[in-house]
């Protein structure tokens, strides 16, 4: 998985209008979960400095580095936005330990040329991300699904899948992907029988 490194000053200041403060400055108020001793720890980030982690499909370790602070490995836990404007307004993380699983999303990349895609079918990604559990240094950048042998009208659940040091907490019956048969495909398939 990706590193991320995000610099932030620990601090002090609590409440709405200390927020608001922040907001005005172009900073955004942040909560790391679980920190040292178990205590919560308030720090502020730039707002420019947020962007590639946020406004992307892609999950991160992030390596907080915070004045006032031990450097510390976390991941993205919430980021809450405006309703109106969509600025971002607050971000909480979680602190990560080498020997303790983390529970996060992962995102689905299907690869492969499915079988019933060669037979006139459309592939669809009905799940984007799983939620799994792993220690965080056997977590993958993304989770890969082989769809080639998916036939005609076959789907692919959660259950039948299968990764190396991760627990799949997403339901077993949840479909991920399926080969749907198209209009067109249909209408050949209703040509052949009356042909017959």
């Amino acid at each position: 998985m990706k590193t991320y490194e995000l610099k932030g000053e620990v601090r002090d200041d609590f409440g709405k209008k200390a927020a608001r403060s922040f907001r005005g400055e172009g900073l955004v108020p942040c909560v790391v979960y679980g920190g040292k001793d178990e205590k919560n720890l308030n720090f502020i980030v730039k707002n420019s400095d947020i962007r590639n982690l946020i406004y992307t499909p892609e999950v991160f370790l992030v390596n907080l580095v915070l004045d006032g602070a031990e450097p510390m490995m976390a991941i993205l836990k919430e980021v809450q936005f405006h309703p109106v404007k969509d600025n971002v307004l607050h971000i909480d993380f979680l602190h990560v330990f080498p020997d303790v699983p983390v529970v996060v999303k992962l995102p689905v990349r299907l690869t492969g040329l499915a079988a019933g895609v060669k037979s006139g079918g459309k592939l669809s990604l009905d799940l984007r991300n799983l939620k799994v559990k792993a220690l965080a240094e056997k977590l993958p950048q993304e989770l890969v699904v082989d769809v080639e042998k998916l036939e005609l009208g076959k789907s692919i659940q959660v259950g039948e899948l299968n990764f190396e040091g991760l627990e799949i907490l997403t339901p077993k019956n949840a479909v991920v992907c399926r080969v749907q048969l198209t209009r067109a495909a249909r209408g050949a398939a209703a040509a052949a029988t009356k042909a017959e």
